[in-house]
């Protein structure tokens, strides 16, 4: 299940980073016919390999089956995440679902099914993995519910980013400003995605409980145990639940929720019925750990805590991309948009981020909270023997080998093994508390310090020089380097507009044009500052109009139709100006109310000029 979490957040990112554009690789019959091509070869393919796994499982050949299925189980999970990227990087299929109206006014459910398009893939993993599954593990589950058990753990991982991105579409589309100024700023953002994160932490667990369709567990022996044990140890919880997964089959336990009201104790039938009293005792004393020792907090923590990693980067991540010169070579190497190129790294690198801090940093506190909830099981009891039992049980009763290596749990031996140093000396309880609270303030002072890095990346006297040197030093240097590169000078001139240096801007811009007659970037943002420039001796109306009619004739554009329509407006040509711009309203999907605006200008103009 926390693989899955990997598997669709990595997803997500890949999704996310993508710009739709409207030059696409392929035809949309072309798309259609290679992505139907690709899904054939990749269920072939994951067949043939689960299939080799069955073989071997019933040839009973002397190595670990379960450490063979499961990384070929992870092997075509990660080959369902390239076929996803193809979908979009290389097919663009998001591209073609631009011009649906819909899908432009709700992102969020384009977004959805291409979540429900993954999910299909791993679908297809799962589907092809029962065989050899029900052959380590006997199992009389059906195929059926054993991969709905997949999906039905996975999805509510995507339910927190639904709820976050929904509601914020339906805020853009409210006819209310202030939300949506709020919203379009920086902090805006970080308290809209903190407040909802709580929020979802909050009362998430009751949406999730009912999306596993959990019952309450009966009134009985068992029930009445589990309500002993947390009366013993002070825990207030909402219920007591049956945990379905799987069929109900697996012994496992869970707990979730931060507040009592919404807070849920969940426990398999399996559990009950494999499980010794004493057994389900140590195994509940351990998911009341993760509650006492503020285990669910510390993971919301960690949420922010990559939150913070991710906005302190952000822009330093960005232009070290751009202005890389190998990045930029291999950009220039690559035949396709430039554009797509340089989000599919952009998307890596984030990608590459997330897994490192996720593997590495997340997973070692969780490896570390579970041994710490196992060792809690002392606060309410002698003896952790009933724990070790349970453990030498489990790794009896699912196939798995106890020395697999898990990047969020120790291997079973080494529960064990930690387990009995502790029966021996109670010291080792305390020590491993001690390395958690300093492991914790390490974090810390980690995340505070990159705040203060954030901050003045993106805001303090650090983010100014950054724009106003940096950069420039590192585009100056790829110019010596390509100094007949236009993109390079065009960017540059963009860095020399957006801090008002007109005169660099437009030497700038016009070198670019000089290696390049037909870059429309160069033709469009000179022609921009020729008709607007706020500062009067830079202005060139008519230089304005040839520049951007060129633009058009290359490139028509909403963005580009607006700047000829403006260069028709400071020409005194309004008609021309209304045209322009009313064709700009009319292929653009974006940003609508900037071409009305734009349009009513030209259109009170025009009048204001009659009357005259």
């Amino acid at each position: 299940m926390f693989s899955n979490f990997i598997y669709f957040i990595v997803v997500l990112l890949i999704y996310s980073t993508y710009q739709p554009s409207e030059n696409t690789n392929f035809t949309g019959t072309e798309s259609i016919f290679l992505f139907v091509c690709l899904i054939v070869t990749f269920a072939a393919l994951t067949w043939i390999q689960f299939h080799r796994v069955e073989k071997q499982i019933l040839k009973q050949r002397p190595f670990h089956h379960d450490h063979k299925f499961r990384s070929t189980l992870t092997r075509q999970s990660i080959m369902a995440i390239l076929l996803f990227s193809i979908d979009i990087y290389g097919l663009n299929l998001s591209s073609f679902l631009m011009n649906i109206p819909f899908l432009n006014i709700i992102p969020t459910f384009q977004a959805l099914l291409f979540l429900m398009l993954f999910t299909g893939y791993l679908a297809i993993v799962w589907a092809c993995a029962y065989n050899p599954y029900r052959r380590l593990y006997p199992t009389d589950l059906p195929r059926k519910t054993y991969v709905l058990s997949q999906i039905s753990s996975s999805i509510p991982i995507l339910l927190p980013w639904f709820l976050l991105s929904g509601i914020a579409d339906i805020i853009n589309v409210l006819p209310f400003d202030l939300p949506k100024r709020f919203l379009s700023t920086t902090a805006g953002e970080i308290t809209y995605f903190l407040v909802f994160l709580f929020a979802i932490a909050i009362v998430g667990p009751v949406m999730i409980q009912k999306f596993w369709r959990c019952k309450p567990l009966e009134i009985g022996y068992y029930r009445s145990r589990i309500e002993e044990l947390c009366r013993k140890a002070g825990l207030e919880y909402a219920n007591i639940l049956y945990w379905p997964i799987f069929g109900g089959r697996m012994i496992t336990a869970a707990v979730m929720g931060l507040i009592k009201k919404f807070r849920y104790i969940l426990v398999t039938q399996g559990l009950l019925q494999m499980l010794e009293p004493e057994e389900i005792d140590a195994v509940i004393a351990h998911e009341i750990g993760h509650v006492k020792k503020n285990h669910l907090l510390f993971y919301l923590l960690f949420f922010v805590g990559y939150m913070i990693i991710s906005y302190a980067t952000f822009n330093l991540l960005i232009y070290s991309i751009v202005f890389s010169e190998t990045i930029y070579r291999f950009i220039n190497s690559t035949g396709f948009d430039q554009t797509a190129v340089t989000t599919s790294i952009f998307s890596l690198v984030i990608i590459v981020i997330f897994l490192i801090y996720f593997r590495f940093i997340f997973g070692y506190f969780m490896r570390n909270f579970e041994r710490q909830a196992d060792t809690y099981v002392y606060s309410l009891f002698d003896s952790a023997k009933p724990l070790i039992s349970t453990f030498e049980k489990i790794a009896a009763t699912s196939g798995e080998h106890p020395d697999r290596p898990n990047w969020h749990h120790f291997s079973i031996t080494k529960r064990i093994e930690y387990l009995k140093k502790c029966e021996a000396d109670k010291i080792w309880i305390k020590r491993h508390d001690s390395k958690i609270k300093k492991s914790i303030a390490v974090y810390l002072v980690g995340i505070f310090l990159l705040c203060g890095v954030g901050y003045n990346l993106n805001f303090g006297e650090t983010s100014k020089k950054l724009n106003k040197h940096f950069f420039l030093k590192i585009i100056q240097r790829e110019l010596k380097q390509t100094p007949d590169n236009p993109l390079l000078y065009s960017t540059l001139g963009d860095l020399y507009f957006n801090n008002n240096n007109y005169p660099e801007t437009i030497k700038a811009y016009e070198q670019s044009l000089r290696i390049d007659p037909y870059n429309t970037h160069a033709l469009n943002n000179l022609a921009w500052l020729y008709a607007t420039c706020k500062i009067e001796r830079f202005r060139n109306p008519k230089k304005a109009l040839e520049l951007a009619k060129r633009a058009v004739q290359l490139e028509e554009s909403p963005y580009i139709l607006d700047t000829l329509a403006e260069s028709y407006y400071v020409n005194d040509l309004f008609e021309q100006a209304i045209i322009a711009e009313h064709r700009a309203l009319e292929i653009t999907t974006k940003n609508r109310d900037y071409y009305k605006k734009q349009l009513l200008k030209f259109k009170l103009a025009m009048k204001k000029s009659v009357l005259l």
